[in-house]
C-alpha cells in the first residue's frame, strides 16, 4: 500500500504538466508612437569662487537668490523649483610635478537646481532670465509629456500587434497554426532622452532651442500556443 501511494504521488505532477501547452511561440514587439512635448525640466546650476568656505557659499547662494526670483516672475511655480546638488570644495595650489607642497587657495561652491517648464512657450524666456541673473551652468534639458499615458497605450496597442504580426509569419514560416495567448510581459515604457547642451551656449542669444518630438517606446514579449 505505501509502494503504491508513492507512485501515484509521482504521478500526479507528470499528469498536471502534460496539460499543459508544450509547443509555443516566444516573440517580442515593438511599439513607438512620435508625440509634440508640452513641458521641458532644466538643469542649471551656479559656481562661484571665494577665498574663503563662507564667502564662496555667500557668494553662491546669493546668486541662487536672484535666480529664484527670476524664475518667479518668470511664471515657475515653487512645486517646479527643486535643488538637486548643493557642493562646497576647497581650491588647490599648483605645485611642480612631484611635489607634494600644496595648499588651500580658495573655495569653489556649486549649487545646482532643476527647473520644470510647463509652458513651452515661454522656455527660452526662462533660459534667459536664469543666464542673466546668474545661471553659469546648464547641465540639461529635457522635453517631455506632462500626461503621457495616452501616447504610451498607442504604443502597447502597436507593440502588441508588432508581436502577433511575427507570431502568424513564424507559424506561417513553420507550417503550423497559431493558437492563444499564453502570456504577455511588458518589457519597456515611456523614457524620453535629455538634450544635453554646452557650456558655450550659455550666451543668451544662442538660448532658443527647437523643441522636437518625444517618443514613446514599449516592447512586449507573447508567448502563443502552437496547435495542428
Amino acid at each position: 500500500m505505501r509502494k503504491l501511494m508513492i507512485t501515484m504521488a509521482l504521478l500526479l505532477p507528470v499528469a498536471a504538466l502534460a496539460d499543459a501547452p508544450s509547443r509555443l511561440i516566444t516573440v517580442t514587439g515593438a511599439g513607438q508612437i512620435a508625440a509634440a512635448p508640452d513641458m521641458a525640466t532644466i538643469s542649471l546650476g551656479v559656481t562661484s569662487e571665494g577665498a574663503t568656505s563662507s564667502e564662496a557659499m555667500k557668494e553662491n547662494s546669493a546668486q541662487v537668490h536672484m535666480i529664484l526670483e527670476s524664475l518667479a516672475q518668470a511664471g515657475i511655480e515653487p512645486r517646479d523649483i527643486q535643488t538637486n546638488s548643493l557642493n562646497l570644495s576647497p581650491r588647490w595650489s599648483q605645485t611642480k610635478t612631484g611635489s607634494n607642497d600644496r595648499q588651500i587657495v580658495g573655495f569653489v561652491a556649486r549649487n545646482g537646481v532643476q527647473v520644470r517648464v510647463r509652458a513651452l512657450g515661454d522656455l527660452s524666456d526662462v533660459l534667459g532670465a536664469a543666464v542673466d541673473t546668474g545661471a553659469n551652468q546648464l547641465n540639461g534639458l529635457q522635453f517631455g509629456l506632462s500626461d503621457p499615458k495616452a501616447h504610451t497605450d498607442d504604443a502597447r496597442r502597436a507593440a502588441v500587434s508588432d508581436a502577433r504580426d511575427k507570431a502568424e509569419l513564424y507559424a506561417q514560416a513553420a507550417g503550423v497554426s497559431l493558437g492563444s495567448v499564453v502570456t504577455i510581459t511588458e518589457n519597456g515604457g515611456y523614457a524620453p532622452q535629455p538634450r544635453m547642451m554646452e557650456a558655450a551656449m550659455m550666451a543668451r542669444d544662442a538660448v532658443p532651442v527647437a523643441e522636437g518630438e518625444v517618443t514613446v517606446n514599449v516592447t512586449v514579449t507573447m508567448v502563443f500556443e502552437i496547435t495542428d
